[in-house]
């Protein structure tokens, strides 16, 4: 590898990991706001979004840079590429991290609803799924981004079952369809988390080991 290239390649890491730190504190915010509903913090979710946009424009045009200077093979193009698509997947995150936060603030003015337990459990695995995929990217660790990818059915069962107990709610208590309706949406956000951080162990699984594993679920536990 040349001494030019690199030091571009460490260049991206770097900026792939700030990526990483913006967008995981953004969702983690989103989905604290549906506990406690704030219109200004939902507006400072918002401008977080921006940034990661500006990310994800920088590191696209990093990753075009380099194919195009360097030409690189291997590895090393299985890297830009990963990095390039994982860039597409944290940006989309933060995209939902917008809409969770703007459930929220839907709350804000709406009568007083119970968020569902299993809302928050839910969150609590789709954020780590996050977290692990970011973990497996940086050490490289296939057999740790597999894990993630099963996980992802976890994900579904839950969201599946708090929209079953939201449909109770709102045929139950009327007055509570508005806010029933606005965590019904946030739920599904939630686990579109999940599904982008199923894809970032999948882009993980492919730099390391070459293997493209997108919609084909038998090789996730091999």
């Amino acid at each position: 590898m040349s001494i030019h290239l690199n030091r571009d390649l460490e260049t991206l890491h770097q900026h792939i990991m700030s990526m990483c730190a913006v967008v995981e504190e953004v969702v983690h915010r989103a989905v604290e706001e549906l506990s406690r509903p704030d219109v200004q913090v939902s507006q400072q979710i918002v401008e977080q979004d921006d940034e990661v946009d500006r990310w994800d424009v920088r590191i696209e045009e990093e990753c075009l840079k380099i194919l195009a200077l360097h030409q690189p093979v291997a590895e090393n193009l299985r890297r830009v590429t990963a990095v390039m698509k994982i860039a597409w997947e944290l940006e989309r995150v933060a995209d939902v991290a917008v809409n969770i936060a703007e459930r929220a603030a839907g709350l804000a003015g709406a009568p007083e609803i119970n968020v569902p337990d299993k809302l928050d459990q839910m969150a609590r695995v789709a954020l780590e799924m996050l977290r692990l995929s970011l973990d497996a990217f940086v050490a490289q660790d296939s057999r740790l981004a597999r894990e993630v990818c099963v996980q992802d059915d976890i994900v579904d069962a839950l969201n599946r079952e708090i929209i079953d107990e939201l449909l109770v709610m709102m045929k139950r208590s009327p007055q509570l369809i508005e806010p029933a309706l606005q965590l019904f949406s946030a739920s599904r956000h939630v686990e579109r988390v999940a599904d982008h951080a199923t894809n970032i162990a999948e882009d993980v699984v492919y730099l390391v080991e070459g293997e493209i594993i997108r919609h084909r679920a038998e090789f996730w536990k091999n």
